[in-house]
């Protein structure tokens, strides 16, 4: 569903006329070949487009322009291999509106020490180069990511390898659509939000659809379709006896499988990115979509439960970001508690709605009541995540700003069964710890509902925050609470400022 091979980064090497042809040429082909190798970098999910070497402010800005109207092009790359003097750069930058990575390298890796002369030195200008191009970028107030290290370099090649993920959520971000199924959960106040300003910030639109507009595409689903929906159920997931074909639950399941496929066809139609729905409005719907909200999620949707359509466009975003990495991303809610001195710990789920991108071992299906709602009993995958570094984040709305709100935690092994818990789960310890973690998340304003991811560090929403020009908190192993408190007030300052 999702493929960032449809995007690219365009990058430009800025030098200038003064150095002559010669060593143009040399720039030009080492940019080129710079270009080819972070193409082929594993680590860089986009392609890298060569644009040949800029040198007047005429050619600074004609690519710029390119660049804003190429609907392929979700970034810049920039290097200064020689000096590129920065007024050059001012009426390309002042236009630029696409994401822009400042890589800080120089075509050799060592210093030739026997064979350096000032042939040598006019021609690997980097180190002041970029310089002089990072003040305008700083004086300009121009957003943008440094990298620096050789091109060689793993470290330098994953950073811009998070950058460009990023870069494709935004991209994908921009012109997205949720659809608000029903409404907000009633008197609920964090899942909602100004949609008008979310749209502005961070291109998506949001708009409410009535149950019936999903209810009319079940309807017209036919019984060859869930027959062949229920085979992928056999085939994929370990379905409990009172699913199988003579079951006393089958018919459940086959209502389920309805739903999956009506729901989808209603997304498809109206090429939506993600989705939201309540369980107070289900009108003319057996049940509370539960299987078909795990694997819609799993084949890249956006989900938020109870009308969060801030959640569910953070998932989407955070889905397109991690495409290929090992792991999972889900929308999750902190459910319960586990207090046991030295092993306090957060057991996270939700009534149905987890996506098993996140399982480890055997996925379950089951039916069970749910015993809020008043519907019928839904299907459900029922499974546990395994241990591992993990982050959790959530985007609120402060009233005159978004905040994009990380905990970074460490997921645990679940020590017991849960026999009569059939829900997804996941156990983890909050960084530093409990008490420090959830004190400072709620003293954040921090919301309930999160995506977990598995494969996404902080440096992924940092990226994400620093392009949407939003503010960005972090809760790690490091966090104080009285330093987080000043942390929020210079925050609460400098936005109030900034705005």
């Amino acid at each position: 569903m999702i493929d960032l091979k449809e995007f690219e980064v365009w990058m430009i090497t800025g030098s200038q006329h003064l150095y002559g042809e010669e060593t143009l040429k040399q720039v030009d082909e080492h940019s080129k070949e710079i270009a080819a190798y972070l193409n082929d970098a594993a680590a860089i999910p986009v392609r890298v487009i060569f644009k040949p070497v800029v040198k007047t402010p005429d050619e600074i800005y004609n690519i710029i322009v390119q660049a804003n109207a190429e609907s392929k092009c979700i970034g810049l790359i920039t290097w200064m291999h020689t000096f590129s003097p920065a007024k050059m750069w001012i009426n390309g930058l002042s236009i630029l509106n696409k994401p822009l990575l400042h890589l800080h390298t120089q075509y050799n890796q060592a210093i030739p020490w026997s064979s350096i002369d000032m042939d040598f030195m006019n021609l690997n200008q980097s180190a002041h180069g970029d310089r002089e191009f990072g003040f305008m970028c700083t004086r300009m107030k121009v957003r943008r990511k440094v990298v620096v290290g050789h091109w060689k370099n793993p470290e330098v090649l994953n950073k811009i390898g998070v950058w460009t993920r990023v870069a494709s959520a935004l991209e994908d971000s921009r012109g997205g659509k949720i659809a608000r199924i029903a409404d907000n959960m009633r008197e609920v106040a964090v899942t909602d939000g100004d949609k008008v300003e979310a749209q502005m910030r961070f291109g998506y639109s949001v708009n409410g659809y009535g149950i019936g507009d999903v209810v009319k595409f079940v309807n017209e689903v036919s019984d060859s379709e869930v027959a062949a929906l229920l085979k992928v159920y056999e085939e994929t997931y370990e379905l409990s006896k009172s699913l199988l074909a003579d079951g006393a639950q089958r018919a459940s399941l086959e209502d389920s499988a309805k739903i999956e496929i009506g729901l989808r066809a209603f997304l498809e139609s109206g090429n939506f990115k993600g989705f939201t729905d309540s369980f107070e409005v289900l009108h003319g719907m057996k049940q509370l979509p539960g299987i078909a909200t795990q694997r819609l999620m799993a084949d890249g949707y956006g989900f938020g439960g109870e009308g969060d359509w801030k959640t569910s466009a953070l998932v989407r975003a955070m889905k397109v970001m991690a495409v290929g990495l090992e792991g999972g991303n889900s929308f999750m809610e902190d459910y319960t508690y586990h207090f046991q001195p030295g092993a306090d710990r957060i057991l996270g789920s939700h009534m149905l709605e987890i996506c098993p991108s996140i399982a480890k071992g055997t996925v379950k299906c089951e039916v069970h009541p749910l015993s809020i709602g008043g519907k019928e009993d839904p299907a459900r995958l029922v499974f546990n995540v395994g241990a591992g570094d993990a982050i959790n984040a959530s985007m609120i709305d402060m009233g005159d700003r978004f905040r994009l709100l990380v905990n970074e935690v460490e997921a645990v092994e679940i020590p017991e069964e849960l026999p009569k818990l059939p829900v997804a789960r996941v156990l983890w310890d909050p960084k530093p710890n409990l008490s420090t973690a959830t004190t400072a998340w709620i003293l954040a304003g921090g919301a309930h509902h999160t995506c977990y991811s598995q494969n996404l560090s902080t440096e992924y929403m940092e990226d994400f925050a620093d392009m949407l020009d939003i503010e960005l908190v972090t809760i790690d192993a490091d966090t104080k609470i009285s330093r987080f408190k000043n942390d929020l007030k210079l925050n609460e300052a400098y936005y109030k400022f900034n705005r």
